[in-house]
């Protein structure tokens, strides 16, 4: 079957390329199909069960503020065509690119494991982030709580909480994140990609709109939440020219940190983007995919530890500037909120009818 079609409507990625792990290779080719004939079905959503033995992923990346997460979810309904996560589909056997955002697992286990790993007489504390590679507000967990039920384990055991979402959905649980942020246990941050609904409904098209992403910033900052706003990726000749923008409408609605992240194009998003870019901005494509790599030493990306995040040379220097400037101006990331560890107490199992008589 061919892997050219028409834009699947509310998707991302424009193609579904085989998985570099996949046994066997799907090469795109033309059929003959237009747009101007029948377009095909919807592509409908699957969830999969996924049963982790364990929930909390480590990491020892310099460049990463953490050194622990939980990803409720694999692959991602929003479709974020840059999401950095893509290439962990090929390791399902799956295509990072339409599979990625159509074909989702999910962990249902994921409180029960979560108070598992946290009682372990050996466990020591320190922040846990959600969400630091698929969305945990994703639009399944409206429906599935999985993301919810974690908060209330974290809240139980007074364990420090970060979270990171581009989903007004987040509003949702400020009922646990302002209580655990009278503790100093929690914060969060949304990420704002473009205030142009147009854009962001063609590079994310099942996030929420940037409006409803602000709406949710101010409900966590009426809360007590410390909120940040993550301008996350900056799209060179895309939306670059929108960071000033961006922080002063976070900073209006609430936000007191703010951070950036350049464009990263590792393994099969180098391809998907640049696609995408083709179909949806070819007048730009070209510009874009140039500064790209003069961010990247001529290259689409590189994996270097300390620049991987934003870039090296006269473009990513220009970003920077522009961040720094801005954030002072309007107050951002004057205080790093520090969260409290010494909260932390795994609470006791619940006594069985036989203690009573003890």
């Amino acid at each position: 079957m061919s892997q050219l079609q028409p834009h699947v409507r509310g998707r991302g990625a424009r193609s579904n390329a085989s998985g570099r792990y996949e046994p066997l290779a799907r090469e795109a080719f033309d059929d003959g199909w237009t747009e101007r004939d029948e377009a095909p079905r919807p592509l409908r959503t699957v969830l999969t069960a996924e049963r982790a033995r364990t929930i909390l992923t480590r990491n020892d990346s310099p460049d990463v503020g953490f050194d622990r997460s939980i990803n409720p979810y694999r692959g991602c309904e929003h479709g974020c065509i840059y999401c950095y996560a893509r290439p962990a589909h090929a390791y399902m056997g799956l295509s990072p690119g339409l599979d990625f955002e159509s074909r989702l697992f999910f962990k249902p286990d994921a409180a029960q494991l979560l108070e598992k790993e946290l009682s372990k007489p050996g466990y020591k504390v320190d922040r846990v982030h959600i969400g630091g590679n698929t969305d945990p507000y994703q639009p399944i967990e409206r429906r599935l709580r999985i993301t919810r039920q974690v908060l209330e384990v974290l809240d139980r055991f007074n364990h420090p909480v970060s979270v990171i979402t581009k989903s007004a959905l987040v509003a949702r649980d400020v009922d646990i994140l302002g209580r655990m942020a009278e503790r100093g246990l929690a914060k969060a941050f949304v990420s704002v990609t473009t205030l142009d609904r147009k854009l962001a409904r063609a590079m994310e098209p099942r996030a929420a709109t940037p409006e409803r992403r602000l709406w949710a910033m101010r409900q966590l900052a009426d809360a007590g939440v410390p909120v940040g706003v993550g301008f996350a990726p900056v799209i060179p000749g895309l939306n670059d020219h929108e960071l000033e923008a961006v922080l002063e409408r976070a900073a209006e609605a609430g936000a007191s940190e703010a951070m950036f992240v350049v464009l990263r194009l590792p393994l099969e998003i180098k391809d998907l983007f640049a696609e995408w870019l083709e179909t949806q901005v070819p007048d730009r494509a070209r510009r874009v995919l140039s500064l790209v790599r003069q961010m990247r030493g001529g290259r689409k990306y590189d994996a270097q530890w300390g620049s991987r995040m934003t870039g090296l040379g006269p473009v990513a220097e220009l970003i920077r500037r522009r961040f720094t400037v801005a954030t002072a101006r309007l107050g951002l990331n004057r205080a790093s909120v520090r969260q409290r560890l010494d909260l932390f107490c795994a609470p006791s199992p619940p006594k069985s009818q036989l203690d009573l008589f003890g």
